[in-house]
């Protein structure tokens, strides 16, 4: 097999450990009997009268799917927000392990169409709320959340419209704003998220099964923490819309809500009917390739499960990571070279702040790799684009190309044995199968990519500061160094695979 198809294998295996419905299997049983009771990772909860079940995101469907078939006669009704087309695209790669079977108890709903919030998510929204404000004392209401359902469960606090936020919301992820910036906003202003829905639902018995798709996996953060008491105060907002230029051009509405909303969130003792569990995260994903890696014969290595920052940062990291192992490789690791970029390393990483990253230890590690193995570097988290253009991409697919303009630079110079001492593969993908507003999940490069596309009139360059990375890797050789898995019915951010051996190998 060739690095290429390594790399692809070991991103399927990733994303396998985390398929929803498995997953969910391993965790969840019900224990029947007179009193039945509902056992998660070994904590128990009684099933007294009614249960029901709620859940938004892109990996809901499919961890729905092995809920009611576990639920069995206790489920008396379920409302469901998955993204548009997730069920048309499972039905065409005959993914019936995640498709609700006919006469289900569990209703579908579809929207937030390329991960924005729209009038049928917020139909969706509205269901769920009337469902949760219905419950009583007696009963226990089973909600499933994933990456993907802070825009599948948009309820704006009147008098906002779901333009207005929507809009909102655009801007800021426009103007470079994280994923947990984004939340707060969303929350702040909304009727469901940073613990409205669990105190809608109140005083019913609430357990949330969740599936990670933030850095650090803070239960307050996904999804916007709608059963979660949220960490965050009216005044975070407010920064947030301050650090972007945001405050003083804010709709009416937005700003009347902002004015009127408490200074204090609510305490965490108006939760005792809530249990919010983790049963999948990025770190499950790493750890099932590293297995895979090892199997395959390479020295396997996880960077960071919290890679998190601006990709063009984000790239030079990764490159520099590269040059040092193929340093390595060249037995030139331990120079004046390998100590400048060991030293270039740490400097990025400290400026970088990856939360829990040690790289002093993990360049340790690389330094006592085997010359005759291969190495395979993983790494996860969550990267930012910085809109300067108006093409079309996605973090991926950017990261992948940047990665490749890079190694490129690096290899025309021969700086760090990257030309003719090593064979490098680069993959970045999203685990939910789509990177931005594309079909497909991201991309590979290669330290030669950028002069093959050059001898086929495509400049790297030029695509990237257009932010047009899809249409680079859509015209370059047919599009082959495109990763396209469709929907996965998954999420757990992104993975990338650095695929390195020495080029006798090749």
């Amino acid at each position: 097999m060739s690095l290429r198809e390594h790399a692809l294998s070991l991103f399927r295996s990733a994303v396998g450990t985390v398929r929803p419905a498995p997953m969910l299997k391993r965790v969840v049983k019900l224990q029947g009997g007179r009193c039945p009771q509902l056992l998660v990772k070994g904590q128990a909860f009684p099933v007294r009268r009614d249960l029901y079940l709620v859940g938004f995101g892109k990996a809901v469907l499919g961890m729905a799917v092995a809920a009611e078939e576990i639920l069995g006669d206790h489920l008396i009704r379920g409302i469901i927000n998955v993204p548009l087309g997730i069920q048309e695209s499972l039905q065409k790669k005959k993914g019936g392990g995640m498709l609700l079977k006919p006469h289900s108890k569990i209703q579908v709903i579809e929207g937030a169409k390329n991960n924005l919030p729209d009038p049928e998510a917020l139909k969706g929204a509205a269901a769920i709320q009337e469902l949760a404000e219905g419950l009583t004392a007696d009963d226990l209401l089973l909600v499933l959340i994933s990456g993907g359902g802070s825009a599948l469960l948009p309820a704006p606090i009147p008098p906002i419209l779901l333009e207005e936020k929507e809009k909102l919301t655009k801007t800021l992820a426009s103007r470079g704003a994280a994923i947990q910036e984004l939340n707060i906003v969303r929350k702040t202003l909304s009727l469901l998220k940073g613990g409205g829905l669990a105190q809608l639902a109140y005083p019913a018995q609430v357990v949330s099964l969740i599936l990670s798709d933030v850095i650090g996996d803070p239960l307050d953060i996904i999804a916007s923490g709608p059963t979660a008491a949220s960490s965050h105060s009216i005044q975070d907002c407010l920064q947030i819309l301050a650090k972007y230029s945001l405050l003083h051009s804010l709709p009416k509405s937005v700003e009347t809500v902002l004015s009127s909303s408490p200074i204090k969130p609510t305490a965490p003792e108006n939760y005792s009917h809530v249990c919010n569990i983790i049963i999948g995260s990025n770190t499950l994903a790493l750890e099932e390739a590293t297995r895979q890696a090892e199997g395959l014969g390479y020295t396997a290595l996880i960077l960071s499960a919290a890679i998190c920052g601006k990709v063009s940062r984000i790239a030079t990291l990764y490159c520099q990571l590269i040059r040092l192992a193929c340093l390595g490789f060249a037995g030139l690791g331990e120079g004046p070279l390998g100590d400048e970029v060991r030293g270039n390393l740490l400097q990025l990483a400290a400026e970088l702040e990856i939360p829990g990253l040690n790289l002093a230890e993990f360049l340790q590690a690389l330094r006592g790799l085997e010359p005759e193995r291969p190495v395979c570097i993983l790494a996860g988290g969550e990267t930012v684009v910085q809109l300067q253009g108006s093409g079309k991409g996605g973090r991926n697919q950017e990261l992948a190309l940047r990665v490749g303009l890079g190694l490129h630079r690096a290899r025309a110079i021969e700086v760090g044995g990257l030309a003719g001492r090593c064979e490098i593969v680069f993959l970045s993908g999203g685990t939910d199968g789509q990177d931005g507003p594309t079909e497909a999940a991201g991309a590979f490069c290669s330290p030669e990519l950028v002069d093959e596309a050059l001898q086929e009139g495509l400049d790297a360059e030029a695509f990237l500061s257009n932010n047009d990375s899809y249409t680079f890797f859509s015209q370059f050789q047919g599009g082959r160094h495109l990763l396209v898995t469709g929907l996965t019915g998954t999420n757990v951010m992104d993975i990338q695979v650095i695929l390195i051996r020495g080029a006798e190998r090749s």
